[in-house]
């Protein structure tokens, strides 16, 4: 993985006008050494989690990939968004599986759906991936029935192939997902997590994981025994399930705040707010006054990585949408930019191709786009 270079800013000033993109003082950081996270892959282009989509990933620039972990019945982690999968696999479409349909309450919220843990290893390599955001990526569809599901280790066996094919390193990003959920069904992610990492003999600083977790507890059990550093992942509202679980009144808000970064400084090495939190929305959807979020993370000693950036018109700003359709592509290069400018050190990307290409130019101002008004016209599946 990159070495990360820690650069603040000094006075942040947003530009005049209705729809001018934030911008920072000089210096600028040094771009080149931002980290370009492939998102379960290169999600815009191939369904999540897939073999291909982190294959393309590597190949269009990305430095890390990230797969999150779930566990399956017989208790080997796979890799899934979530371990409800009706709407990543062809589970629903399969008679066989049709009793194993339930709701089930995962973090204080009834999902009903096909379970990870309710399968067997052997009977989850006989589904098929498929596109999470058939409305929105249509031509990922294309793929749909192609890809197995993946165990964690044969992430980290592809990476290694794909270190030797392109002659750098990459990183492998995983995450513990509902990691306090997990624990109370007697599949907890952390043992294997951390027996799979060691196996693979990746258990030291410099390695090339980096383990990442909205609850901190599941970091701090994974810090007990891992020498690879750690990602705190932060929410947009309320507070991570293990504090919530545990009657901790400590919010996602309050994390983001000096005295929180200083606690998550004690055990972690990254935070990963969304990007809004660095630049906030303002009600029409345009850019409002950055935080001091990436500086004030910079001064507790964090690195600060963003997510999710998302190139279609409904994820980006109101000023660099282009055209009326949601679906759309817009100014994905000028979001890229504006956050550079802060100083952020990595960026969670679902076209890792368009990262790489903002993080490789150099001194290249905002370019300032009106505000372009659409009908999202999707279910509310589109807007996440």
């Amino acid at each position: 993985m990159r070495k990360i270079a820690v650069t603040t800013l000094a006075v942040l000033v947003p530009l005049a006008g209705a729809g001018a993109a934030p911008a920072a003082a000089e210096p600028r950081p040094d771009r080149s050494e931002v980290v370009v996270i492939g998102h379960r892959g290169s999600a815009g282009h191939r369904p999540e989690h897939t073999q291909g989509g982190y294959e393309l990933a590597v190949a269009m620039g990305a430095d890390w990939i990230e797969p999150d972990l779930v566990p399956t019945k017989d208790h080997v982690l796979v890799v899934r968004h979530e371990n409800e999968i009706s709407g990543t696999t062809d589970v629903s479409l399969r008679p066989e599986f049709a009793a194993r349909k339930t709701t089930k309450v995962i973090d204080g919220r009834n999902v009903t759906g096909w379970f990870t843990e309710d399968f067997t290893l052997a009977e989850l390599k006989t589904l098929r991936a498929v596109e999470r955001l058939p409305a929105i990526r249509q031509r990922n569809t294309v793929y749909n029935g192609y890809y197995q599901v993946l165990t964690f280790q044969e992430v980290l066996d592809l990476a290694k192939k794909l270190r030797h094919r392109y002659g750098r390193e990459v990183g492998v990003f995983p995450e513990t997902k509902h990691p306090t959920y997990f624990r109370s069904i007697g599949l907890p992610l952390e043992e294997p997590l951390i027996e799979t990492i060691k196996r693979n003999g990746l258990n030291r600083p410099g390695s090339s994981v980096v383990v990442q977790s909205f609850e901190p507890s599941s970091l701090k059990r994974v810090a007990k025994d891992l020498r690879v550093p750690l990602w705190q992942a932060l929410g947009t509202s309320g507070r991570p399930y293990d504090l919530t679980a545990a009657g901790d009144p400590t919010t996602y808000a309050d994390m983001m705040k000096p005295e929180g970064l200083a606690k998550i400084a004690e055990y972690a090495k990254w935070i990963g707010p969304d990007k809004s939190s660095a630049i906030p929305l303002q009600p029409d959807g345009s850019w409002g006054t950055p935080t001091t979020l990436v500086s004030d993370a910079h001064k507790a000693g964090l690195k600060i990585g963003l997510y999710t950036f998302r190139s279609e018109n409904q994820y980006l700003p109101a000023q660099l949408r282009r055209g009326q359709i949601a679906t759309d592509h817009g100014d994905a290069l000028a979001e890229y930019r504006a956050h550079l400018d802060l100083g952020a050190d990595a960026f969670v990307t679902d076209y890792p191709d368009t990262a790489a290409l903002a993080r490789s130019e150099r001194g290249r101002p905002h370019e300032h786009v009106q505000p372009q008004q659409f009908d999202n016209g999707l279910p509310e599946e589109g807007r996440e």
